[in-house]
């Protein structure tokens, strides 16, 4: 039997890998330099992949851009629909939705804070099937507290709304103060977020304040951007 090898300097490289270095590349140029500055052959330098690489797994920076966001909400979600369908009381799945998403964008703050900053860049196509697939994240937190506030133990006197659009957009904007050579970790501050979000879900004594605006909980709220 003959056995063929390749020859010295041209072994594949494992599949995938081509496309975890380039992820990895364009994350650190775009959050050192700035997505617009970073130009595709830095980003193929960075990888040390060719240029037929980078665009046979995305067709445009923008693509590549809007990749590493729509994975990692993906893999975001799918953890949200398994917690909010588990087992256990509702006050405890959402204590665990609220401390599952902390710890999962703590994990990819650098890719996080790269979309946070950029996002604004991008057409409106691929802007739009961002936001859609977002909305079905909120959507599945928010009906995760509705549930709370059916069996009686996340207050009913706020829009679910509200409460899920306040919690998400508090972690979410985080990057736009926090600095990680100050007194708390990314983590840190994101379990004090949890700790406030929980804590404003007790419902409230016998002599309630009535809200501003009839039936809260029915209002339409515009969807996140």
């Amino acid at each position: 039997m003959t056995v063929t090898t390749a020859p010295a300097g041209r072994r594949r490289a494992p599949r995938g890998s081509a496309r975890r270095s380039i992820v990895a590349a364009a994350t650190e140029l775009f959050a050192r330099r700035g997505y617009e500055a970073t130009s595709v052959q830095e980003i193929v330098a960075a990888a040390e992949v060719t240029k037929g690489a980078l665009y046979h797994w995305f067709g445009s920076k923008s693509e590549l851009l809007t990749s590493i966001y729509r994975e990692l909400l993906a893999e975001q979600t799918q953890r949200l629909r398994q917690i909010a369908d588990g087992p256990g009381p509702v006050e405890e799945r959402l204590r665990a939705a609220a401390l599952d998403v902390v710890e999962h964008t703590a994990e990819h703050a650098a890719e996080l804070t790269v979309w946070a900053r950029s996002a604004h860049l991008l057409d409106d196509e691929q802007a739009e099937a961002t936001r859609r697939e977002r909305r079905r994240y909120h959507d599945l937190f928010r009906d995760l507290v509705r549930e709370g506030q059916d069996s009686g133990v996340v207050r009913g006197d706020l829009s679910a709304t509200v409460i899920t659009h306040a919690f998400l957009s508090a972690l979410g904007n985080t990057h736009t103060w926090f600095h990680p050579d100050g007194p708390l970790t990314f983590a840190e501050v994101g379990h004090q977020l949890v700790a406030l979000f929980l804590g404003g879900l007790r419902p409230p004594g016998p002599d309630p304040v009535a809200p501003h605006s009839p039936e809260p909980r029915d209002r339409l709220i515009a969807a996140p951007r």
